[in-house]
C-alpha cells in the first residue's frame, strides 16, 4: 500500500481543548479517512507539546510536577479522539522518553553541522507565545495575542539556531515547490518574511530559572527552548532516528497548522530538518483562526467555545459538518450558535429527511426491496479529490449535498408515492435510482461525517430499512 503520513501541529497543555484546535484536528482527520478510502496506509500523528516556560509556571500556580500536570493535561487532549469520532494512530507526548532521545540526538547532527552556538540573548518575550517579540510587534508594550501578560525582558547566555544559514536554501524549496505551503498566499506571506532576512533564534534556556525541558546534550546548565524540541515530535513519532522504524516508509508528510504556526512549521522547521540532513515536509496545510460572535476568544470576554459541551448538546457529526462547512478551509471563520442551530437544521431537513422518506416509501411499497441501479459517479468523485488536494473541505460538503438537493429533487418532482398508484414499476425505478444515490452520499460522507455516512450505509443494503431521524429535532 501507498503510505501517507499526516499530522497535526501539538497544542500547549496549559488549557483544556478548544474549538479552534477541534477544527485543526478534524480537518487532518477528514484527510486521514479519506486517504486510507483510497487504499493508503495512513499514519496519523497528534499529541500535546509538554515543555517550556509556559507550562512550568502552571505546573507551580497548581502545586504540581510539571510531569504530573502535562498528564493530567495530555489525557483531555486525548480524550478528543471519542468525543470527535478521531481517527488518529499516534498520539505523543513531547516528554515521552523516546521523544526526548530523539531531540537530544537531532541537536547532536545540528551541532555538528556547525549551526548550533552560544551567545548572549537579549530580547522581548511573550511567555503566552513561546516567541519573542520585536518592538514592531508590540501594541502598548503588549503581545496582541496574549494583552493580560506582561513582556519578559530576557537577557542570559542560550544557545542559537543559525536561521540566517538557510535562507537562500528556504527560496529555493519555496521556488521548486510551489504548492509547498497550501493555499497560494500562505506561501506567498512565508517567502516575504525570509526574503527580508532571517535572524538566527535562540534554541535553549537556562536550567536554574526554567528547568522543564529537555537537557541540552553536553550541557546541564541548558534546556532545549520549548520550539526546538516540539518540532521534532512530527519525526520522532515515527520512531526516528532508527532508520529501520516507520519514519523510512511516512517521512515526508503532511503538516496541519493555524496562521500563527505558518513561521515555525514552514520557515524554522524546514532549516532546522536540512541542517540535520533529512528531507524536508512534503506540504504544509494553512488554516485560520475561528472567532465567536466576530471577536477573538477569549476567557475574558467570555466567549470561549468547549467542543465538548456541543457534541453534548448538537452531536459529533453536527460539530463536525459546521466546523468543516461554515469555517472557510483558508481563512478565518466565525461561530455563532445561531449558525449552529441553521447547520443542523439544514442537516435534519436536506439530508436526514431524504433518507427517512426514501426508505419509508422503499418499505412501504416495495418491502425495502429495491433494483441495482449503475450510476456514473465518475466525474462528482473527482470534484471531490480535488477539493481534497485544495483542502478544500466546504467545496467537499457543498459538492455532495448537490447530490442530495438532486435527490431531494427527485423526490419532489418525480413523487413515487403516487407514482405507485398507476405505475408500480416506475415508483420503483425512481425509488432503486434515488436509494442509489443516497449510497453515494453514504461514502462520500465517510471522511467528514462518519457516524451518519455509516448508518445510511447500513440502512440502504441490499434491503432497506427504517431507523431512528439521524438527526432529531430539537427543542430550541
Amino acid at each position: 500500500m501507498t503510505p501517507y503520513y499526516i499530522t497535526t501541529t501539538l497544542p500547549y497543555v496549559n488549557a483544556k481543548p478548544h474549538i479552534g484546535f477541534a477544527l485543526e484536528i478534524i480537518q487532518a482527520d477528514v484527510l486521514a479517512r479519506y486517504y486510507r478510502s483510497q487504499g493508503m496506509e495512513v499514519v496519523f500523528n497528534t499529541g500535546t507539546d509538554e515543555h517550556g516556560q509556559k507550562i512550568y509556571e502552571k505546573a507551580v500556580e497548581e502545586g504540581k510536577a510539571p510531569k504530573v500536570y502535562v498528564d493530567e493535561y495530555a489525557a483531555k487532549f486525548d480524550a478528543l479522539k471519542e468525543i470527535l469520532n478521531l481517527s488518529y494512530t499516534n498520539f505523543i507526548q513531547t516528554s515521552d522518553p523516546a521523544h526526548e532521545a530523539a531531540a537530544q540526538e537531532f541537536w547532536k547532527r545540528c551541532n555538528a553541522k556547525g549551526d548550533i552556538e552560544k551567545r548572549q540573548y537579549q530580547v522581548k518575550y511573550c511567555v503566552g507565545c513561546e516567541l519573542e517579540k520585536t518592538d514592531s510587534e508590540l501594541v502598548d508594550a503588549h503581545c496582541p495575542v496574549h494583552p493580560n501578560l506582561e513582556i519578559q525582558f530576557i537577557d542570559e547566555e542560550n544557545y542559537f539556531f543559525k536561521f540566517s544559514n538557510y535562507q537562500e536554501a528556504l527560496l529555493k524549496l519555496y521556488a521548486e515547490r510551489p504548492d509547498f505551503v497550501m493555499p497560494e498566499h500562505r506561501l506567498k506571506e512565508i517567502r516575504t518574511f525570509v526574503e527580508a532576512g532571517l535572524n538566527d533564534f535562540s534554541i535553549s534556556r537556562v536550567a536554574e530559572k526554567m528547568p522543564w525541558g529537555v537537557p541540552v546534550p553536553g550541557d546541564e546548565t541548558q534546556v532545549m527552548y520549548v520550539w526546538f524540541d516540539a518540532l521534532v515530535n512530527y519525526i520522532s513519532t515515527l520512531g526516528w532516528p532508527d532508520m529501520n522504524s516507520s519514519f523510512k516508509d511516512y517521512w515526508p508528510g503532511i503538516q496541519v497548522a493555524g496562521k500563527d504556526n505558518l513561521r515555525q512549521q514552514s520557515a524554522m522547521w524546514q532549516a532546522m530538518l536540512m541542517s540535520a540532513d533529512i528531507e524536508p515536509s512534503k506540504q504544509i496545510f494553512i488554516h485560520g483562526f475561528i472567532t465567536s460572535g466576530g471577536q477573538k476568544m477569549s476567557k475574558s470576554l467570555g466567549n470561549v467555545v468547549d467542543p465538548f459541551e456541543l457534541v453534548t448538546e448538537f452531536g459529533t457529526d453536527a460539530l463536525r459538518y459546521y466546523l468543516l462547512r461554515e469555517i472557510s478551509s483558508h481563512e478565518d471563520g466565525d461561530y455563532s450558535p445561531q449558525r449552529m442551530e441553521e447547520r443542523y437544521a439544514e442537516l435534519a431537513n436536506r439530508l436526514g429527511n431524504l433518507v427517512s422518506r426514501v426508505a419509508a416509501m422503499s418499505l412501504k411499497y416495495f418491502e425495502g426491496k429495491l433494483d441495482a441501479v449503475s450510476l456514473d459517479w465518475v466525474a462528482r468523485e473527482q470534484t471531490l479529490a480535488s477539493a481534497i488536494q485544495h483542502y478544500d473541505f466546504k467545496a467537499y460538503i457543498e459538492e455532495v449535498f448537490a447530490v442530495v438537493d438532486d435527490a431531494n429533487e427527485e423526490v419532489d418532482k418525480k413523487a413515487p408515492f403516487k407514482l405507485v398508484k398507476t405505475d408500480e414499476a416506475g415508483a420503483k425505478a425512481v425509488l432503486s435510482t434515488i436509494a442509489e444515490k443516497i449510497r453515494f452520499i453514504g461514502r462520500a460522507l465517510a471522511p467528514v461525517l462518519p457516524q451518519t455516512s455509516e448508518e445510511i450505509l447500513k440502512r440502504y443494503g441490499t434491503i432497506i430499512e427504517m431507523g431512528e431521524g439521524l438527526f432529531p429535532r430539537r427543542d430550541v
